[in-house]
């Protein structure tokens, strides 16, 4: 089976996790922190908002049972791409909007898929969703993982 890799922040993992755990198709996931510049980041270490990291989801798909652009529509349907650095009362650099895309055809779809929402009119402030290459992913510590599942929650009360 070809597997292949999907990274996506849209705010708390938690919730990201959670939304994307539940799509067909998808394998695995993994929640961590990418797009920043220090080395083995901790959970502490990415809320100080110093290290350039956003809290990411990273996940394994069977692109013959979900399409990577399917996924891109979970990703737009789940979060707010117009809040910088924030999503509802979680604020911070880390909770940034953001594709980190792993291959050419990722960042076209990206790319493709951004621009669509920005004309669809579903939202009435610009798109601040950023698109950039996938950088080392440095997965979170184990209580992060599953963490709503482990508790029985499917969604973070704001």
């Amino acid at each position: 089976m070809q597997t292949e890799k999907a990274t996506f922040g849209a705010g708390c993992f938690w919730g990201v996790e959670e939304i994307f755990r539940n799509v067909k198709g998808v394998l695995s996931t993994s929640v961590g922190y990418a797009g920043g510049t220090q080395e083995n980041p901790t959970y502490q270490d990415v809320c100080t908002d110093k290290t350039g990291h956003a809290e990411v989801l990273e996940l394994q798909f069977d692109p013959s049972q979900v399409s990577y652009d399917q996924l891109l529509e979970v990703f737009w349907s789940n979060h707010n791409p117009t809040t910088l650095n924030r999503q509802g009362p979680d604020v911070g650099a880390q909770y940034r909007s953001v594709i980190f895309y792993h291959s050419p055809e990722q960042e076209s779809a990206a790319a493709a898929s951004k621009e669509k929402v920005k004309k669809s009119g579903r939202f009435n402030r610009p798109i601040v969703t950023q698109i950039e290459p996938a950088s080392k992913f440095w997965r979170a510590e184990e209580y992060h993982q599953r963490y709503l599942q482990k508790r029985g929650q499917s969604h973070c009360a704001i």
